[in-house]
């Protein structure tokens, strides 16, 4: 059975992105989690975190022109605040949820058994991966398409900056009107094992920690705990 499951259905994979490859093995590539890797013993393999530093600066291109021409009337800051929003890892990874790629992932077996075809990082890279393949099977115009057709369709006329702002923005100006203070952000814990998220940061107001949040660096963990300081003051 776990054969099988390494072994991916790039005809189904197609069919959902409505893309048909020249080259299969960069589809193939991009589906390759480096966990993965452990347990073949085929050296000639690599992982898809190439492809997805190339997708991750593609997909930064197409939003942020995108962007510029879309909303002429707004500053830098705003447009930033509204590109962090759009490719941050939550949101990429809801739309590969939305495309089911996680069945298509190729995992070690301890990274499936922990979740790993749900794991909001692994797929967020996966979804760039997968651009960086486009990028370089069908050419730029081509990813293109694909980000605005899954990311950039429903982008409304007009920003409401509020709902668009990345949480640590939002928090900050939260905390200074309301506790007149900066929020502050250290990294607890760092760890150097494989497939987990490495960094730990707490959140403090002063001297009180408000909340903790793990993440793959230090800037995703940060993100992660000024969200949570977010639904606690809603809460």
């Amino acid at each position: 059975m776990a054969q099988q499951l390494n072994k991916p259905n790039l005809r189904e994979l197609e069919n959902i992105l409505n893309i048909n490859f020249k080259n299969k093995e960069l589809l193939l590539t991009a589906l390759r989690h480096r966990s993965y890797l452990n347990e073949v013993k085929n050296k000639n393999l690599i992982s898809n975190e190439r492809l997805e530093f190339l997708g991750d600066a593609v997909l930064e291109l197409v939003v942020t022109d995108f962007l510029y021409h879309r909303y002429q009337d707004r500053p830098e800051g705003d447009l930033t605040h509204l590109r962090a929003s759009l490719v941050c890892t939550s949101s990429l990874a809801k739309l590969s949820r939305r495309l089911h790629l996680g069945k298509f992932l190729l995992l070690s077996k301890g990274e499936k058994l922990q979740g790993g075809n749900n794991n909001e990082n692994i797929l967020a890279d996966l979804f760039e991966a997968i651009i960086g393949a486009i990028y370089l099977d069908q050419g730029y115009q081509k990813a293109a398409e694909f980000i605005k057709k899954h990311l950039l369709t429903n982008l409304p006329n007009r920003i409401n900056l509020q709902e668009v702002k990345d949480a640590k923005s939002y928090f900050q100006e939260i905390a200074q009107k309301k506790y007149k203070v900066t929020p502050r952000y250290d990294v607890l814990e760092e760890k150097e094992k494989e497939g987990e998220d490495k960094f730990t940061v707490g959140l403090y107001l002063d001297k009180k920690l408000i909340t903790t949040a793990q993440g793959k660096n230090k800037k995703e963990a940060t993100e992660k705990a000024a969200q949570k300081a977010l639904e606690k003051i809603k809460a």
